[in-house]
């Protein structure tokens, strides 16, 4: 099994992200910086938090015209499994492959801390370990984490069961996501994006380790379709 784990001119949680995939799970890992292209052989391709290209314009605006972004889409639209995190949530709806738009928190300010967060969908590759309405505490860090989309679209994730993972509140919302939305995945359900930080929260020492549960999904998702 093979992750790869996209890097982007201020990506600041990919090295994060390959300590859980690599140590925690022992998961072959290859880091792709932005200016190079996918190879044909991974397993999963992985869009880490961070600030790219310092959030110039709008979160993962820009990151969105790297040129390894091309090989992203076209993984994703042949079937592979990506799951992007934070600022690669942002990454994957500026680039088309997951709807919605993310706003500046309503408080204007940059949150960090702990979140309480509900699985509403627990039929994807990545919650398939998880049970439906099961509570996680998982951290947030983020200043435009507020997810938006209009009526028509939210109809339609919901018809869909794309809403994969929400704020279990409003008072544990907190950036003012459209009811309390944390995650969603596209129709397919081969692409994932949410806003909380797993690999933050992926071993007991880090007060919590309910993140693990995600990586867990994916990874015994894979090896069911290698068996």
């Amino acid at each position: 099994m093979r992750f790869g784990i996209v890097t982007f001119p201020g990506s600041n949680c990919d090295q994060d992200l390959r300590y859980v995939v690599e140590e925690v799970f022992e998961i072959k890992t290859d880091m792709i910086w932005h200016k190079e292209d996918l190879e044909n052989n991974y397993n999963a391709i992985l869009l880490p938090g961070g600030f790219s290209y310092g959030d110039y314009l709008r979160s993962g605006a820009i990151a969105r015209f790297s040129p390894v972004m091309d090989s992203v889409i076209d993984f994703a639209n042949q079937g592979g499994l990506v799951l992007g995190i934070c600022n690669g949530f942002q990454i994957l709806m500026e680039a088309g492959l997951l709807p919605g738009a993310m706003k500046v928190n309503n408080n204007l300010k940059f949150v960090c801390k702990h979140v309480k967060l509900q699985i509403k969908n627990n039929q994807t590759p990545f919650t398939e370990k998880l049970e439906r309405d099961q509570i996680l505490n998982i951290p947030v860090a983020h200043q435009e984490g507020n997810f938006y989309i209009d009526d028509r679209g939210l109809d339609k994730l919901k018809v869909n069961d794309q809403i994969v993972l929400k704020y279990l509140n409003d008072s544990e919302n907190p950036n003012g996501s459209i009811e309390n939305i944390a995650g969603i995945c596209n129709k397919k359900r081969n692409v994932f994006g949410l806003m909380p930080h797993p690999e933050r929260a992926s071993e007991d020492i880090l007060s919590s380790s309910d993140g693990k549960k995600i990586f867990e999904s994916l990874i015994s998702f894979l090896k069911e379709g290698v068996n």
